[in-house]
This record gives C-alpha cells, sequence and structure tokens, in this order.
C-alpha cells in the first residue's frame, strides 16, 4: 500500500538509443570487468542497538562489522546482467551469547534494449536482516531474527511513436519475519503484487507528462502470535485490494537540475474484514486516500548532487494494533565532492505517520533518519571512511519512543 510504480521518470526525457557496450549505472572501471570483490570492516558504537527506551531495555555496545561482497557482470550490445551478494557479521562485545548478527544481501540486474524504442528491466534484491533501514517495508524498530524481506520488479518501456510511449510492469514484494525471535511480528508477513501501466507524452524536449494506474493485492501469510489473534482477529482480515490512479510530469528544468511530480489517489478494500477482532473493527467498505510524490535532484558539479523529495500515501504500518498509516515522508540527500580523493554524504529523512483504526486510532508517530559519512581515497583499491547515524522515534503508542547513536569508522578494500 506504499508504492507508485513510475518507471518513466527522469530517464524519459533522454533519447535511449544501442551502444557498443550496454551497461547502464556502471562506472567505466566496472564495465572494463566482468566481476569485482571488496571488504568492508568498521569498528562502530551504538548507544542503543535494541531500538528500545531506556525503561524497557535499552542496550548500548562497541563492536565490528566485517562485510565482504562479490559482484558478476555479464555486458553485451544490448544487455547488461549482474548478480552480487554481501555478507555482514556485526559483531556486539556487549552479549555474552549470541554476540554476532549476521545479513545477506543478493541483488541481481538485468537490462536489455530490443531496440531503439523498446527496453527490459528485471531487478531482485533480497535480504535476510533485523535492522529496519535494511528491511525496509515500513520498519521502524529492530526485529531479531533471520528476517526476510525480497523486492522484484519486471518492467517493459516502449514508444509508439517519437512522443507517445508506455511502461508496463510488475512489482513483488514478500515480508517474513523470524517465528522464534519474532513470533509477533510474524503476524505482518505478507506478499504484495502491484503491476501497473503508464502512458506518457513528451510535451517538448524538457518535458514528459505521465498518466497511470496501478493495482495492489496486499496478502498477509501468517496469524502470527496466537495471542495477538484474540485482540486484532487473524492477519488475513487486514488483507488489500488496492487501486492507485495518477497523473504526473517529468521536467529537466536544466541538463543539471530535474524534477518529477506525481498525484493522485488510492482506492482501498478490506475484502476480508469480517474476521476482524472487536479490538480493531474494520469495515470492507472502499475507502479513498491521496497519493503524492514530488523530488528534485540538482547535480551542481562535478561529482555533487542533491536531491529532495517528499511523498504522502496510505500504508502499511508496522504497529499491528493499527489497520494502516497515512504517512508523509520528507527526505534528502547530498554527496559532496570536497577534493579529488575525499566526499561526504548526508542523507535526512522524516516521516509522520498517523495510525488507522485500532485502540490508537488518529494517534501518530514521528521518525528522524539522520546519516553522515566521510569518505577517503587512499589509493585505487583502498579507501576509509567515518560516520555517524542518528535514529529517532517519538511516539504515541507507549513502549515505542527511542532515540538511537552510531559512529564508525573503517576500511574499504575493491578490486
Amino acid at each position: 500500500m506504499k508504492r507508485i510504480i513510475t518507471t518513466a521518470s527522469i530517464a524519459a526525457l533522454g533519447a535511449v538509443g544501442l551502444q557498443a557496450a550496454y551497461a547502464p549505472g556502471l562506472t567505466s572501471q566496472e564495465s572494463s570487468k566482468w566481476w569485482s570483490v571488496s571488504l568492508a570492516l568498521r569498528g562502530f558504537y551504538d548507544d542503543n542497538y535494541t531500538t528500545l527506551p531506556s525503561n524497557l531495555g535499552k542496550r548500548d555496545s562497541f563492536g565490528v562489522v566485517v562485510s565482504p561482497s562479490v559482484e558478476a557482470r555479464y555486458v553485451a550490445d544490448a544487455t547488461m546482467a549482474s548478480l552480487g551478494y554481501t555478507y555482514g557479521m556485526y559483531w556486539y562485545e556487549d552479549r555474552d551469547s549470541n554476540s554476532a548478527d549476521h545479513t545477506h544481501q543478493i541483488d541481481a540486474r538485468l537490462n536489455h534494449a530490443f531496440s531503439d524504442s523498446y527496453r527490459l528491466d528485471v531487478s531482485d534484491s533480497f535480504v535476510i536482516s533485523q535492522e529496519p533501514a535494511i528491511q525496509g517495508g515500513g520498519q521502524r524498530i529492530r526485529i531479531n531474527g533471520n528476517n526476510i524481506r525480497n523486492l522484484g520488479n519486471i518492467v517493459l518501456t516502449g514508444d509508439f511513436t517519437p512522443t507517445l510511449g508506455f511502461d508496463i510492469g510488475y512489482a513483488n514484494n514478500l515480508y517474513n519475519y523470524d517465528d522464534k525471535k519474532a513470533a509477533q511480528y510474524t503476524y505482518l508477513d505478507r506478499i504484495e503484487h502491484y503491476p501497473h501501466l503508464n502512458l506518457r507524452y513528451r510535451v517538448s524536449p524538457q518535458t514528459v507528462a505521465l498518466l497511470g494506474y496501478q493495482y495492489g493485492f496486499v496478502d498477509h501469510t501468517n496469524d502470527g502470535d496466537p495471542s495477538w489473534i484474540n485482540v486484532i482477529g487473524p492477519a488475513d482480515s487486514r488483507n488489500a485490494r488496492i487501486h492507485y490512479f495518477y497523473a504526473g510530469v517529468d521536467h529537466g528544468f536544466t541538463s543539471d537540475l530535474v524534477g518529477a511530480l506525481r498525484l493522485g489517489a488510492q482506492n482501498i478494500k478490506y475484502p476480508d474484514a469480517d474476521q476482524a477482532a472487536p479490538g480493531l473493527p474494520i469495515t470492507d467498505d472502499s475507502r479513498w486516500a491521496p497519493y503524492a510524490d514530488a523530488s528534485l535532484s540538482y547535480t551542481y558539479m562535478a561529482g555533487s548532487v542533491a536531491k529532495l523529495g517528499v511523498r504522502y500515501t496510505r500504508q502499511e504500518s508496522e504497529y499491528m494494533q493499527a489497520l494502516d498509516e497515512q504517512a508523509t515522508t520528507v527526505y534528502g540527500d547530498i554527496t559532496h565532492k570536497l577534493t579529488a580523493k575525499l566526499t561526504g554524504k548526508l542523507l535526512v529523512q522524516y516521516t509522520h505517520a498517523s495510525f488507522n483504526e485500532g485502540i490508537y486510532d488518529d494517534d501518530s508517530e514521528d521518525y528522524v533518519v539522520v546519516g553522515l559519512n566521510l569518505a577517503y581515497q587512499i589509493s585505487q583499491y583502498l579507501a576509509a571512511d567515518v560516520g555517524y547515524n542518528f535514529d529517532d522515534l517519538s511516539s504515541d503508542v507507549t513502549g515505542r519512543s527511542y532515540d538511537r547513536n552510531r559512529v564508525y569508522v573503517g576500511l574499504i578494500a575493491s578490486y
């Protein structure tokens, strides 16, 4: 309930043609060989790795991260394919047992240009993790265990005429939480299906208008901890069918400044609402909610980019005693080339979420994420970095509010 597929975006402003080596998104070094490897070693301090309030088990720890990764690529005249794997071992000195967390991430990608007018993009990202930032899906609190998230996407883009084009696609999102370590959160196990169709019209060389529709099918697959069923009913009661209607425009103000705007509405229906418990009354009536997403990207100098955006949507809530939530997210990030070898990055995100229905109907929470990183390229194959991350969740729901500070320093070797 949180994702509108609008893959036409800014890329539609430029002509897409066949090249001698079709390698979208790859640097010259990456496209020069079919494989690459890297190893990151970092030391860190985390003052609240449990993401809990002080009175409910907040713990701090020093630790070490070891994260090797490998990627294989295939680049041909009209095709680029890649497959990568990253492993992360997070060791916490504070823990007497189970002192390490282990994350796994597999990313696959395929881009193929059938001609100057038609191309196919396929991607998949599989993650096993505990951290909210890695897990995604609206998660704001750490969830112990081997929790699975998989995002798959396939899009066919084409042009009927020089001014009229389309993209049609399908996205599949899967969330599965560890039964042993995160029993109550398995209530949020689900599969989300999002087929979509967008029509694009090139108004001018700098402007593309878009009209689109997407259907959402959200299927909850696990009732989770039985004690929750008595409070809010089986997870099936939250199954949703959503229709998205939206229009938009992508505009290049200059060659360095581009913007995108999407405005629309969501119609949501809960076909299994009659199974809900009295604690979370749900009706199957259709509900309408607005949707908006606007963003700007500015390349203000070589190697330096600033991005800013705001999004408003109704989406799945991590909090189980709410049906869903209305969320406004403001996000921005800056990558700045300080010197030839020193790069700074700043990321800021703020989300205001208002719960719908349940015992906390109309209550809300605010989530702030800040990330700062400085990276120094020591040599072609070795870099050093230092960083700071801040998270703050302020919630009307008892026991959810927390703040978290993390600092780290490390080395990254790549070849």
